[in-house]
């Protein structure tokens, strides 16, 4: 078995790529999502010689016109690469936090610098009005419902950020609101579910002592060093979309910030 059959097999036994059509962004930057997370985690690795497009179509459920367009994009990103005689090759030049792919938006690196994966269990959600200072960065009248979400990432099971958001909830129709029910991957969700694509980010990072609160959901001993990461998102209108405060441990982790 090929390691492109080897990954599609995994792909299959996780569930069909049909029902992408009914999305509310163009069906090819779902398959463009779905192929660059392949390469992102390793799935297709580097040196990994793709099918035809008639072929990566067909796997897919979707037009060869879908595909090419798909393939195209991801060519010039250079995440693959054409060459003649013998194809479609993957590259292994992964952006890991462009922003293009929609990946999961998680900065942190371990000291041999692998990105690290995380989970993210969410400990309280509400929907509470907008204080004045929401309502200016937001452009909203004061007491708008809020979407309030507050999380703990997790990796190899030790708690390594803590994070609150706030979103607009008018935006948000039918969000769940079962903390077990949170996507993992919230950028992801609001482009599949809402058709709001994050396109841009602006963070303030600085150096923080924990406080108590840290201390207690991140296991730290008093006094403990923190990043501090103030993130506001925007979507492809350019407007605020989430405003982020992201509190995280860097005793063992690298903060990672690409530039493309």
């Amino acid at each position: 078995m090929t390691d492109y059959e080897a990954a599609v097999a995994k792909k299959q036994a996780s569930g069909p790529a049909s029902g992408l059509a009914e999305l509310p962004v163009p069906l090819y930057e779902h398959v463009k999502r779905r192929m660059a997370e392949a390469i992102l985690l390793g799935e297709w690795p580097p040196g990994m010689v793709l099918p035809g497009e008639v072929a990566l179509a067909a796997e897919y459920g979707v037009a060869v016109g879908t595909m090419r367009r798909a393939l195209a994009d991801l060519t010039a990103d250079g995440m693959l690469m054409r060459r003649r005689k013998t194809g479609t090759i993957v590259t292994g030049r992964t952006p890991q936090h462009s922003l293009r792919f929609f990946f999961q938006y998680y900065r942190m690196h371990g000291p041999d610098g692998r990105l690290l994966t995380s989970e993210a269990e969410v400990r309280r959600l509400v929907i509470e009005p907008a204080t004045s200072a929401e309502a200016l960065l937001f452009g909203e009248a004061e007491g708008e419902p809020m979407l309030r979400i507050e999380r703990v990432r997790r990796v190899d099971g030790r708690a390594v950020m803590r994070s609150r958001m706030a979103l607009v909830a008018r935006r948000l129709p039918n969000f769940p609101m079962e903390p077990a029910e949170v996507p993992q991957r919230l950028y992801i969700h609001l482009l599949d579910s809402y058709g709001i694509r994050i396109s841009a980010v602006r963070e303030q990072v600085s150096a923080g002592l924990a406080i108590d609160e840290d201390r207690a959901v991140l296991d730290l001993p008093d006094p403990a060093a923190l990043l501090v990461i103030d993130e506001e998102a925007f979507d492809q209108a350019g407007a605020l979309t989430i405003v982020g405060h992201h509190r995280t441990l860097a005793d063992n982790h690298r903060y990672v910030n690409e530039v493309r």
